[in-house]
């Protein structure tokens, strides 16, 4: 059995997960970065992307709207506003999404609009991918 360390990921609303883990692999904002057990401890700020979990030799794959890892020897801590299994997805909600932020970008003017676009417009692609593959 691989060595695991305990993952937690957490939401505003819940609990997203809770277990142990033999690798995670997210998008911080300097790129992606791979978590085994006894990795040095760190804290950085996580992108919006794809989270990677392999636990029991096989991998599962969630949406991360972005947020928080802290890397400890024996446990990793994952704060994030939204995590999402492929199989929670709406799929046209997502298109919907995708659609209307694209539009925003297009035809907006304040800066603030703009920022707020391209975060939903980044959170939907990433949903409409991991649907893509699963």
């Amino acid at each position: 059995m691989a060595s695991t360390f305990e993952l937690e990921i957490v939401t505003p609303d819940k609990q997203f997960f809770k277990g142990l883990v033999e690798q995670i692999v997210v998008r911080t904002t300097q790129g992606d970065m791979g978590v085994l057990k006894n990795h040095i401890p760190t804290v950085s700020p996580l992108q919006i992307g794809v989270l990677r979990i392999k636990q029991n030799g096989q991998y599962k794959e969630a949406t991360c709207a972005g947020g928080l890892i802290q890397v400890k020897k024996d446990k990793t801590i994952i704060l994030t506003d939204a995590a999402e299994w492929p199989e929670e997805i709406d799929e046209k909600r997502a298109q919907e999404s995708f659609k209307k932020a694209k539009e925003r970008l297009e035809n907006s003017s304040e800066e603030i609009d703009k920022k707020r676009a391209e975060k939903s417009l980044k959170r939907a692609e990433i949903r409409l991918r991991l649907l893509q593959k699963s």
